[in-house]
């Protein structure tokens, strides 16, 4: 069975097609392509990025199989002998980039790869599958730490992510930008992030009253007892939980929490603070669940609901908003030749770029520059080598590394740019060098003609 995190067939075919065709011409030189986006949303004034360690790891075990060979054989896509000369191919070439949980602006290079044309082309299609989507959902779930500052934000989104890999990888995403955990058992295992759950209104509903639900529930699960609230009517299960507590108490088991996940949020989470409060449960915290997004937990804070941890789900892991980023993967370079494309609403800039950022008082983010490799600047370069004749140059990062990054940077980003509000862009120059390698590409082929 094929594997389809790892299978090197986990491309679009054109990828093949332009591949037979490299080998069959003898286009195998060494090419530099870069990735970046294009323009940012209306909805975004930064984006972070995330889902190198995924890239790199596939990088690292890109190979075909003897299943994928014999369905490229069959296919009836391809020649005879393409298949052979697949059963060899590895990466084997350098990857330079930024680092996960660093900010972006549009226009600025994220990932560089520098490999025989053939590889550096296959792996495209990939690529951008595993930066595109954390990066979308890194991005929108740092704009959810800024709307709601201190408080425990819990990725709840799995059940209706789009699909298990999309799941797995916003847990990992969101935990990146911020996120205190997911609900997503896997995520454990799979990037040690801390897991979080309560109980679903059925649970509730399978019992013969709500105060038997509750007291059930925290006879078993002594550590973790939040006890969703609003199955029937919020405020009457607030006081089963108030009459219920102290008799848990004498048990030894403390109630941690009660969820609401309908309704007007911030007036039941007044009225429900006002009922522990009185039942001498200040330290039981609320948690608010129910199509949550930035917008609307920015809006619950402004008017001072008494909410202290939110689960947020569908809006974040499917990025509702802006759920997809105009990622790009272009040619820079080919045979020791810089390359640009020039279509209409879509040119690049030309070579292998670095990116400089600059900071101001405080260590604000004050501008960046795009320009060439080699070209001093201004500002700390943060385009980095990662892999180097298809090896990592160093061990990966721990997530834990790429989450205090994305702390850090969030708290360097200017004050109009941690609003929601759309504000005035982030200023990326481009710097003189840069065009006037442009401008030489262009002379080139204006020379050498269409």
């Amino acid at each position: 069975m094929i594997d389809l995190e790892r299978s090197a067939l986990h491309t679009d075919l054109y990828q093949l097609t332009m591949l037979e065709a490299y080998y069959r011409q003898g286009i195998t030189d060494t090419a530099v392509f870069e990735l970046s986006v294009r323009r940012l949303p209306p909805e975004r004034g930064f984006l972070v990025a995330a889902g190198l360690e995924q890239a790199v790891a596939w990088l690292e075990g890109l190979r075909f199989t003897a299943e994928e060979l014999a369905w490229v054989r069959q296919s009836g896509h391809f020649g005879p002998d393409f298949a052979d000369r697949l059963a060899g191919l590895r990466f084997t070439g350098d990857v330079d980039a930024v680092p996960e949980g660093t900010v972006l602006f549009a226009g600025e290079p994220m990932v560089r790869i520098t490999a025989p044309m053939p590889e550096a082309q296959l792996v495209e299609t990939r690529l951008i599958n595993l930066l595109h989507f954390q990066t979308l959902i890194a991005s929108k779930a740092a704009r959810c730490v800024l709307a709601a500052p201190g408080r425990t934000l819990v990725d709840f989104g799995l059940r209706r992510a789009h699909g298990a890999e999309a799941g797995l990888l916003a847990a990992r995403a969101s935990y990146l930008a911020g996120f205190a955990g997911s609900s997503a058992v896997l995520a454990a295992p799979r990037f040690g992030i801390p897991v979080y759950g309560t109980m679903a209104h059925s649970f509730i509903e399978a019992h013969a009253s709500e105060s038997q639900a509750f007291e059930r529930f925290a006879r078993v699960q002594t550590g973790n007892v939040i006890l969703l609230v609003d199955t029937y009517d919020t405020e009457e299960g607030a006081r089963a939980v108030a009459r219920l507590a102290p008799r848990l108490r004498e048990s030894g088991i403390a109630v941690r929490g009660v969820r609401i996940d309908s309704g007007d949020l911030a007036d039941h989470a007044r009225r429900v603070r006002r009922i522990l409060d009185e039942a001498d449960l200040g330290e039981v915290r609320i948690f608010a669940s129910g199509n949550l997004d930035e917008y609307a937990l920015r809006a619950l804070l402004a008017a001072g609901a008494p909410i202290d941890a939110f689960g947020v789900g569908t809006r974040m892991d499917t990025s509702a908003d802006a759920p997809s980023l105009d990622f790009i993967y272009k040619l820079q370079e080919y045979a020791g030749r810089a390359r640009r494309k020039r279509s209409e609403g879509k040119a690049t800039w030309p070579g292998r770029k670095q990116l400089h950022r600059r900071s101001g008082p405080g260590g604000t983010m004050a501008g960046d520059v795009v320009t060439v490799v080699g070209d001093p600047q201004e500002g700390e370069p943060l385009v980095r080598p990662v892999m180097r004749a298809g090896r990592r140059v160093e061990p990966p990062e721990p997530l834990a590394a790429s989450r205090e990054r994305a702390a850090a940077e969030l708290a360097r980003l200017p004050p109009h740019l941690r609003d929601l509000r759309e504000a005035p862009a982030y200023p990326v120059a481009v710097a003189p060098a840069l065009r006037e390698l442009a401008a030489a590409v262009d002379r080139d082929l204006g020379a050498r003609g269409p």
